[in-house]
């Protein structure tokens, strides 16, 4: 199964922390995830779980304390040559939560698409430039015409596309997709999904997806896993981890989920997760185990022996 794929990203008890000494904060603890090429794998948790931070740790905004970050079996939270860097934020871009603060509104949207082409010289003339950027535009939904326009002529839907086609006109393999619905209206919503799934298809492009909402994630997802306070609770297949949730964080996550249906949604019994009283690790440590196939939990050994039981 996924053994034979390709891992494109692979992340080693990855660390990362803020400040120094009493000031110190640790925001993501021992991560360890990989994402195989062509898929999409989504970290899904609450704000200030530290989603964001890992992915904006392997685009390179943050730094990490330790572990590994290796792209193509190489690892890229080392000292890296100019080249080198180049080449990786040629390969990992990323679309951004706020389309509006993340697009420069002095700057035309061909100047904006552009960027990326002029500074890594990814054009062989200024006719092949206008040619990629137009295309990119195409695929995206939007008009040759609005390229002379600025950003605050735009919806947030048509500004979430700018952010796309920005990110996409590079050619990347991987695209960090760091919460790219959750400023948008709800009717926007699926069209940008869509979008993303299409562009997917057509460019064989891996996602990391990072969402709060499991219902997005659900519809998009190939893998999912689940972050809370900096710690990767449960990681499985996305139809696995819907039927089949280990983690009491994660059955507290899907019972908040909204039921289309309001009898059910008025009479359904919310799941509150409660580390204190849920978990016991004063005399276990816990560790990332393989429940089942594919299926990992962060849990004690005790809780892995209950756990395979209810199985």
């Amino acid at each position: 199964m996924a053994d034979n794929r390709e891992v494109l990203l692979s992340i080693k008890d990855l660390v990362i922390s803020f400040g120094n000494g009493k000031k110190k904060n640790t925001a993501v603890k021992n991560a360890n995830f990989d994402i195989y090429r062509g898929e999409t794998f989504s970290l899904v948790g609450e704000s200030g779980s530290g989603k964001t931070t890992i992915g904006r740790a392997v685009i390179g905004l943050y730094p990490t304390e330790s572990g590994d970050i290796n792209f193509k079996g190489k690892k890229i939270n080392a000292k890296l040559s100019k080249a080198e860097r180049a080449q990786k934020t040629q390969d990992i871009q990323m679309i951004f939560q706020d389309p509006a603060a993340s697009l420069n509104e002095r700057a035309t949207i061909d100047h904006i698409i552009s960027e990326g082409l002029r500074n890594f010289n990814l054009f062989d003339s200024e006719e092949d430039r206008k040619a990629k950027v137009r295309a990119i535009l195409n695929e995206v939904g939007l008009l040759p015409e609005h390229l002379s326009r600025y950003p605050h002529e735009f919806s947030g839907g048509q500004r979430q596309r700018i952010g796309i086609a920005r990110a996409l006109v590079m050619k990347p393999e991987l695209v960090i997709a760091d919460e790219p619905i959750s400023a948008l209206d709800v009717s926007i919503r699926a069209q940008v999904l869509n979008l993303l799934k299409k562009l997917q298809a057509e460019d064989n492009l891996t996602y990391l997806f990072i969402a709060h909402d499991l219902s997005v994630v659900r519809f998009i997802s190939d893998r999912i896993a689940v972050i809370h306070h900096g710690i990767i609770v449960e990681m499985a297949e996305t139809s696995e981890l819907f039927e089949n949730p280990i983690h009491p964080y994660t059955q507290s996550l899907l019972s908040a989920v909204p039921v289309p249906d309001p009898e059910i949604e008025r009479n359904k019994k919310l799941t509150v997760y409660d580390p204190a009283t849920a978990h016991d690790y004063s005399v276990e440590e816990p560790s990332f185990v393989e429940i089942t196939p594919g299926h990992f939990v962060w849990a004690s050994p005790s809780e892995v022996a209950k756990y395979k039981e209810s199985l």
